[in-house]
Formats: C-alpha cells, sequence, structure tokens
C-alpha cells in the first residue's frame, strides 16, 4: 500500500494525537479540547496516510499570500525517514504559491533537519513564550 498526501481534510482529533504521540513532537495531547482547537484555528492542513491510517501531518496558519506560520510537522516514529515530512513541507509550499514564505520554530532536535529540505536558518526572530 502507498502513502497518499492530501490537503482537503482536517483528522479526527484522536487520529493527530496518536501521530503527535507516536512522532516525539510535544503537544498538549492529554488536552484533546486544546488540540481540536488548534486544528479549528488552522488554516493549511496536510496529511499523509497509510491506507486509512494517518501517519504524518503538516499543520500551518496562514493568508496565502504573504506569510505562513508552519507550526506543526509530526510523522509517526515507524515512518520516519522516509521523505514524508519532506514531502509534506514541499506540498505545504506548493499550495502557498510562490508569493509566500513559510517559516516555522524547530525543536532543538529537529535544528539539523530543516537544512537539508533547503531552509534557510533565521536569526532575526522573537518570541513571547507560552504560559501553559
Amino acid at each position: 500500500m502507498e502513502i497518499t498526501y492530501r490537503t482537503n481534510i482536517t483528522p479526527a482529533t484522536e487520529a493527530i494525537i496518536a501521530v503527535y504521540d507516536s512522532s516525539g513532537i510535544k503537544r498538549p495531547t492529554n488536552d484533546p479540547e486544546r488540540i481540536a482547537k488548534m486544528y479549528e484555528n488552522s488554516n493549511l492542513v496536510v496529511t499523509a496516510w497509510y491506507g486509512d491510517v494517518l501517519i504524518g501531518i503538516a499543520r500551518s496558519l496562514t493568508d496565502f499570500c504573504y506569510c505562513c506560520y508552519l507550526a506543526d510537522l509530526a510523522i509517526s516514529m515507524e515512518y520516519q525517514k522516509g521523505g514524508i515530512g519532506r514531502q509534506l513541507v514541499k506540498l505545504t509550499k506548493e499550495t502557498l504559491g510562490k508569493q509566500c514564505m513559510l517559516l516555522l520554530l524547530a525543536a532543538p532536535t529537529a535544528q539539523e533537519y530543516y537544512p537539508k529540505l533547503g531552509m534557510d536558518t533565521v536569526h532575526n526572530g522573537f518570541i513571547i513564550n507560552r504560559e501553559q
């Protein structure tokens, strides 16, 4: 069975949580309502499926013409290192088009991954961290 990619669906919260928990990404998976709200307020979701099982997800917030924040990129552990993350980022960028930049905050463990996708490091960003 081959992996398929979709941009027209927001998966069930339980499936999203399963991918997050398997991937190693730190998200509030003990709070399904918060995860559901994260997706309700996101306007670009690209997913990877093995049959009917969600195995990867890219969640973004964008205006589709100038900027996009790629908030989450998560691949189930057993499918990592197979190019799925690369394809999810590629499809996200293709959906956005050439006028739109793509920005993300990388987890410390992923600092070396994103340059391999052709992404540049930024040193001119600022953050106010969440309190919860």
